[in-house]
């Protein structure tokens, strides 16, 4: 470590978080009748807690959340789900996500492009905490 690094106070781990954004995926969603046979395209933007300070500390993996794991893991999950409302599939996503990779927190913004004529997209955003018994 350098010594302007030894100097550096880091910010509180519940500041840190990373973020994906943008990530596309294709899927069914919807309840009109035509948006249960065509597959659509949404996209999705995450931000989750992270460690940073001690991540960069031996500068491994192993010590913060693997964003390319969670960017899977959500990619395979909404593209095998068949949801009706946008809502469901951010809130199913969310609590998904929480249990397999331990976040404390999740917020989710799901984009539907083209959805609303007249509007670039339509879309939802939520934020999810772990459940205080499930903190262990």
């Amino acid at each position: 470590m350098t010594d302007t690094e030894n100097n550096m106070v880091s910010s509180p781990p519940d500041d840190d978080c990373v973020f994906l954004r943008g990530l596309r995926v294709d899927c069914i969603i919807g309840f009109i009748d035509w948006e249960r046979q065509l597959r659509q395209t949404l996209e999705i933007d995450l931000q989750f807690p992270c460690d940073c300070a001690r991540a960069a500390e031996r500068d491994v993996v192993e010590d913060t959340v693997d964003y390319k794991r969670v960017a899977k893991r959500a990619l395979q999950f909404v593209g095998e789900s068949q949801f009706n409302l946008v809502e469901t599939l951010a809130q199913r996503l969310a609590m998904t996500l929480i249990e397999e990779f331990s976040l404390e927190w999740l917020r989710i913004t799901i984009n539907k492009p083209g959805a609303i004529r007249h509007s670039r997209d339509v879309g939802v955003s939520i934020l999810r905490r772990r459940a205080a018994s499930a903190r262990g």
